[in-house]
């Protein structure tokens, strides 16, 4: 690596960091949560959406994306959220994950309602319990591939010899044991994929969502890395969505959802799990 990239990636690094690390006690805010839930006999749901709304100005205009979606996802299931380019798929992820805040309506994740949360709050939640798989990797550029997962380490405070095992143990099970040393521009796309998956699963988060995971991947590796995804969430006990307007991604889920005119509609026949 070139000083220049070294700056680059120091550069990141400290960029993130300056978030800081989680207050004391929030475990026991999302273990008080749990309690909760399992006292009101709801502690089967991971994810819970009452009312949401989000509009975007068009001109002088608004246009509401997502009207009034209300809709619960129990923990350990996978769910496809499927329709067109524009019908609100990645803004309803975004709303979920905490990296954008509804109009209207409630969000809540782990028993947590992050839109009462303020912004620096849920950039902390989403940075411990929630991991993203985009469609264009998002992979850091100067930072190899083991880096690139031991970013979300540091940043949860998983110590160095902790992070070193579990970056082993996902490298292996994502099959990229040996490119550990090596830097995003020279592995394939699906090899980039699967170091993102390896990334967002690397601080066991509840939740995983996914915005088109496969959409820059051919058939064969988009089976592949489906595969792998589903079976390293459901490893964890996690919660995965993913945004898709594939038929092929949505029968690797145990149910879907269609996004039509902002708001949910359930297709005529779910697909059989796995």
């Amino acid at each position: 690596m070139t000083w220049l990239n070294m700056l680059r990636a120091k550069r990141i690094c400290y960029f993130v960091r300056r978030s800081g690390r989680a207050p004391k006690g929030r475990q026991t805010l999302i273990t008080m949560a749990r309690e909760k839930e399992r006292m009101t006999g709801t502690d089967d749901v991971e994810i819970r959406l009452q009312g949401l709304c989000r509009d975007f100005a068009e001109g002088e205009r608004l246009h509401r994306v997502l009207d009034n979606i209300s809709a619960d996802f129990v923990r350990g299931e996978s769910v496809a959220i499927r329709g067109r380019s524009g019908s609100g798929k990645s803004t309803l992820l975004n709303l979920i994950g905490g990296i954008d805040a509804p109009d209207a309506g409630r969000v809540t994740v782990a028993g947590i309602d992050i839109t009462e949360l303020s912004e620096r709050d849920r950039t902390i939640f989403r940075r411990e319990h929630i991991g993203f798989v985009y469609q264009a990797f998002n992979l850091v550029p100067t930072l190899t591939v083991a880096d690139n997962i031991r970013l979300v380490l540091e940043l949860n405070a998983v110590t160095a010899t902790d992070s070193g095992a579990r970056i082993e143990e996902l490298l292996d099970a994502v099959g990229l044991a040996d490119r550990a040393d090596s830097y995003p521009d020279v592995l394939s796309g699906g090899e980039q994929q699967r170091v993102a998956i390896a990334r967002a699963l690397s601080h066991k988060p509840s939740v995983l969502l996914a915005d088109e995971p496969t959409g820059n991947l051919d058939d064969a590796t988009a089976d592949m890395v489906l595969g792998l995804l589903d079976k390293l969430v459901r490893k964890d006990g996690g919660t995965m969505l993913i945004a898709t307007h594939s038929t092929q991604v949505a029968s690797f889920c145990d149910r879907v959802l269609e996004l039509h005119n902002g708001s949910f509609e359930i297709p005529a026949k779910n697909p059989t799990p796995a």
